[in-house]
């Protein structure tokens, strides 16, 4: 490969081998000047492995390298996996335009809003089916369905070729909000030539279509009339069509809606903003609620993934100032349980059944259909766009082997399943790995923007197994000892018979100790002095307790 001469290439950085922060580079030209294109900006989320941090980030680091030659992001859709780190990490990629349709820009603005960003920020609001160029990027976008408004895939026309983006779609005949499926433009763009496709690989395991909020909406009708009590839906702030159908449902059975939740307002909101939830009633206020009578009030909550923090885990704990819900009340989950979640889900339907609630779920009626495309759906999207080469991403590395496969089975010529970090040339023989980027990943840490391997997340992951000792002592200029050793504990256990403060006065007996063996010479080592001790009550600790907790020694020098 001729470094001077032009070439097309994919770089995905996040998104590939997992589902979710997806984060696509498109670049063209030779390596000395390569323009990038930036396709979503998203994050993933916190876990027990990650004490303290809720928001994860792709490693942005090589484009932050080449800042320079980022013309813009473009975002497809307004997820969190899609754009949620975009006012995190947009000074670092060197303050870029960012292109967005109306749905999508509201939900920026206020992120950037809330990061003091907006009025240094250039968002440009396009509308549905635009096309625009940006540098060697003839872009065009293509209307889609999924579970939030304004889906769009992304038809990327180069010197080398076009490249179909699908972003996150799916095939439903009646989504209730926004348009269909645009068939016509994906056959136009399958006559005009793909030379690649982008493909969402979520649902490539499941056989058949992935179904249609129309008849979602049909089912909650149903459920929410053959309820008598108070009526809780926990669905996806984000999927406004589900949103909607959990206000037909209230209104088809004479209640009243009440949001619960910040996500909900901020959604209900940017859906209003482009004209949509145009004819519900006014919603009901928290305070107002509790005044109605049980079955003339549904409360549409978020927290469907169990999340701590959210309103539905709230009034399960029975601490939400405001809702309540006991015996004869229902909660219908209308969302599917995201792996990784499943034990917060189940902890938060365990706490609701404790009071009482009935609870029902997907499994128990059709009360929910995903947002990503089955087999079939695959398939039909393949017969449109006929690609040249197939790239399957938002996947884990099962779900893009498989895609890849599935794809292969449909006579594509060439399929390539990326790896985050995968410079992958895209030409008319076929898609090649050429290089590989650094594809980490980037905590938000509190303020702070911190890398994954970070000392500081290390230290609390060791924090959170085997708690903490900290050792102090004062000693003179000559290595006498004139005060401590003090020890203090954080996470260590006790027992009625071998109770904390024991186990304290073992340590420092045994930190003593430790001092007490050094020469004259090392006690004046303050250095020595803190490794010598740490070392001695930390294999103490462990002969105690079965486990090494972090110690830190703290020694004082005083004349």
């Amino acid at each position: 490969m001729n470094a001077a001469e032009n070439g097309l290439y994919f770089l995905p950085l996040g998104g590939s081998d997992e589902i979710g922060m997806n984060f696509n580079l498109y670049g063209y030209g030779p390596e000395s000047d390569r323009k990038w294109i930036l396709v979503d900006c998203g994050v993933t989320f916190g876990d027990l492995s990650t004490p303290g941090i809720d928001i994860i980030m792709p490693d942005s680091r090589f484009i932050e390298e080449h800042r320079d030659d980022l013309i813009a992001i473009v975002l497809t859709h307004a997820h969190e996996d899609h754009m949620g780190a975009v006012a995190h990490l947009w000074r670092r990629l060197g303050q870029p335009p960012i292109y967005a349709t109306p749905f999508t820009a509201y939900l920026v603005r206020d992120r950037l809003a809330e990061h003091g960003l907006l009025d240094e920020a250039e968002l440009h609001e396009i509308g549905l089916n635009s096309r625009f160029v940006l540098g060697p990027f003839d872009l065009q976008l293509v209307t889609l369905t999924h579970s939030i408004p304004e889906p769009n895939g992304l038809a990327i026309r180069t010197p080398e070729g076009l490249i179909l983006h699908t972003g996150d779609w799916k095939l439903d005949p009646d989504p209730l909000i926004g348009a269909v499926t645009d068939s016509r433009a994906l056959e136009a763009l399958g006559d005009e030539g793909v030379l690649a496709m982008v493909c969402d690989s979520t649902n490539v395991f499941n056989k058949g279509e992935s179904g249609s909020e129309g008849d979602v909406r049909e089912e909650m009708i149903k459920l929410v009339g053959e309820q008598t009590g108070k009526v809780a839906i926990a669905a996806f702030a984000s999927n406004v069509a589900r949103l909607e159908t959990a206000i037909k449902a209230a209104e088809a059975n004479g209640r009243r809606v009440c949001l619960v939740g910040r996500s909900m307002y901020r959604m209900t909101a940017a859906a209003k903003h482009v004209g949509l939830l145009a004819d519900c009633a006014p919603f009901v206020e928290e305070e107002e609620a509790g005044y109605f009578p049980p079955e003339k009030i549904l409360y549409l909550c978020t927290g469907s993934q169990g999340e701590p923090r959210a309103a539905l885990s709230r009034i399960a704990e029975g601490s939400h100032r405001n809702v309540t819900l006991g015996a004869g009340d229902t909660v219908i989950f209308s969302s599917r349980v995201i792996p990784g979640n499943e034990r917060g889900i189940f902890d938060l339907m365990n706490r609701l059944a404790a009071r009482g609630v009935k609870l029902v779920t997907e499994k128990d009626r059709g009360i929910h259909v995903s947002g990503h495309p089955c087999r079939e759906e695959l398939r039909q999207m393949y017969q449109w766009a006929k690609p040249h080469i197939a790239i399957p991403v938002h996947g884990e590395r099962r779900h893009l082997m498989e895609h890849a496969q599935f794809a292969a089975s449909l006579q594509i010529p060439h399929t390539l399943s990326p790896k985050n970090g995968d410079m992958i040339r895209i030409t008319q023989n076929g898609a090649f790995v050429v290089d590989e980027a650094p594809a980490g990943r980037l905590h938000v840490d509190g303020n702070f923007i911190t890398e994954a391997d970070a000392l500081s997340i290390k230290e609390r992951r060791r924090l959170s197994f085997a708690g903490h000792v900290g050792v102090a002592m004062v000693m003179s200029d000559h290595g006498k000892l004139l005060a401590g050793p003090d020890v203090r504990a954080m996470g260590l256990p006790d027992t009625p018979d071998y109770g904390l403060d024991e186990f304290l006065d073992d340590l420092a007996d045994v930190a003593e100790r430790a001092f007490d063996r050094l020469s004259k010479r090392d006690k004046r080592d303050e250095e020595k002095v803190e490794e010598e001790v740490r070392l001695a009550v930390r294999r103490e600790a462990q002969r105690i307790w079965g486990k090494k907790p972090h110690v830190e020694v703290s020694v004082l020098s005083v004349a």
